[in-house]
């Protein structure tokens, strides 16, 4: 539907000139006066000019009507149209969902419609001129029952199209949410990379590098370039997701470049703690030979052997950590923090294995001589995390549950096993602290599992 047939009827220079009365009022004018006296009453009274009033021109002005009415239809159907090809290029422009291409599929179909009624009427409306002088009755009904058809069309077509309009709704309503979040998504990346730069900038001016930060900025802008090339070109989706990407990467670089400063402060005490840690372990395992020797003398082989590689493991261990010192120190110098950071996660894992087992040897001994001094202290805590796991398997039964009462059970041959194991001259007294930690873990294990069937409502 097109502008220039709204109203084809107002735009035609084809209008006939006044009849009679007005051609026969012109001659008179050439006649003498007393004639022309005589004869303007004759006019007025007949004399083959048509009449003014009367039941003809009532016709004419329903066709009129008729005429008026259809060209209002023509015009709520040619605005409809306009405003649902707004909506549809709305839905279209955001979703490529099948339900989204059958919309514009069925608003075409509409448009072929609407240009065959439009058409209807534009003939109707061209067919009959109501202004002519010699319309007849017949002409004027013709009229008036062709433009009421016309009217009748364009109605009908008007009314699918609302119909079709208010089922958009739900894919209209989730575009326009869509479009409305375009123009601040792009705003927001924008305004995110303009912080990061400003932040690497402050952070330069410090006289701290942020290289890989720079290189991770730079490589967000063939992305900015996408943002502004728009919507239009790459999509409202893409763009919204790209928009969130820039915005997500430009934030890390931000958080990352105000941290630097802290994160230099930061391996600088790291390095410091762990150069001394590694000087304390270097001293503390020298002390693990003598310790080993008093092992050796006091226990059986099998309560130390496990200990005899721990001094030449510490010193490899702490020479390699102090080679992964040195790279982390020269990574610091170079104002690569991430190495700088990984290496000093390298020392630390070294240093705390090497610290575990120096600590082992020493506390291996202390251990040993306080079992063998007085091994009943030992037993009755293991006696009593087993007399208060039968209480509670009892509790509230007459009987304890077979599946709490076995364990519990081998847990008190175990122990006596145990017990009995340490006669002889040489007694294993690091199985025997093993073995009743052990039933002590079996032991806490069965409490666990008594108290969440009991939870559980059994």
């Amino acid at each position: 539907m097109t502008a220039t047939h709204t109203q084809p009827h107002e735009q035609r220079a084809r209008r006939r000139p006044r009849g009679g009365a007005v051609r026969d009022v012109a001659a008179l004018v050439l006649l003498p006066l007393p004639l022309l006296a005589a004869m303007v009453p004759m006019s007025f009274a007949g004399g083959g000019t048509r009449r003014w009033f009367g039941r003809g021109e009532s016709h004419r002005g329903d066709a009129q009507a008729a005429k008026d009415a259809a060209a209002a239809a023509f015009y709520d159907l040619d605005t409809a149209q306009r405003d649902l090809r707004i909506s549809i290029e709305t839905i279209t422009a955001v979703d490529n969902s099948p339900a989204a291409r059958r919309a514009a599929e069925e608003y075409a179909g509409f448009g072929r419609r609407i240009d065959e009624v439009s058409q209807g009427y534009i003939t109707a409306v061209d067919s009959h001129d109501l202004d002519r002088d010699d319309l007849d009755g017949a002409a004027v009904a013709r009229a008036r029952t062709d433009l009421t058809r016309a009217k009748d069309e364009l109605d009908r077509v008007k009314a699918d199209l609302d119909r079709f309009a208010q089922g958009l709704g739900p894919l209209l309503q989730t575009a326009e949410t869509q479009l409305a979040r375009l123009a601040p998504a792009v705003e927001r990346a924008r305004q995110a990379l303009l912080a990061a730069s400003n932040a690497l900038d402050a952070v330069r001016a410090r006289g701290l590098k942020a290289d890989e930060l720079a290189t991770q900025l730079a490589a967000l802008a063939p992305e900015l370039t996408k943002l502004n090339q728009g919507a239009g070109q790459h999509g409202v989706k893409e763009t919204i997701r790209r928009a969130d990407d820039v915005l997500r990467k430009a934030e890390v670089v931000k958080a990352e470049a105000e941290r630097l400063p802290e994160t230099a402060a930061e391996i600088d005490k790291r390095l410091v703690s762990l150069r001394t840690r590694a000087q304390s372990i270097t001293t503390r395992a020298g002390k693990v030979d003598p310790v080993l020797s008093e092992l050796r003398r006091r226990y059986s082989a099998a309560c130390w052997q496990d200990l005899q590689h721990v001094p030449e493991q510490a010193a490899r261990d702490v020479q390699q950590a102090e080679v992964k010192l040195r790279e982390a120190q020269q990574a610091r110098d170079e104002q690569r923090w991430a190495d700088a950071t990984s290496r000093l996660g390298t020392v630390r894992a070294l240093l705390n294995t090497t610290d575990e087992a120096v600590s082992a040897a020493g506390d291996r001994l202390q251990r040993l001589d306080s079992v063998s001094f007085d091994r009943q202290k030992e037993v009755e805590r293991t006696r009593f995390a087993i007399r208060d796991a039968q209480r509670l398997a009892m509790a509230g039964r007459s009987t304890p549950d077979p599946r709490h009462a076995g364990p519990l059970d081998d847990a008190v041959a175990r122990l006596d096993r145990a017990v009995d194991s340490l006669e002889g001259r040489h007694p294993d007294w690091w199985h025997f602290l093993t073995e009743t930690e052990a039933i002590r873990r079996t032991v806490a294990q069965v409490v666990q599992e008594i108290r969440d069937a009991r939870g559980g409502g059994a």
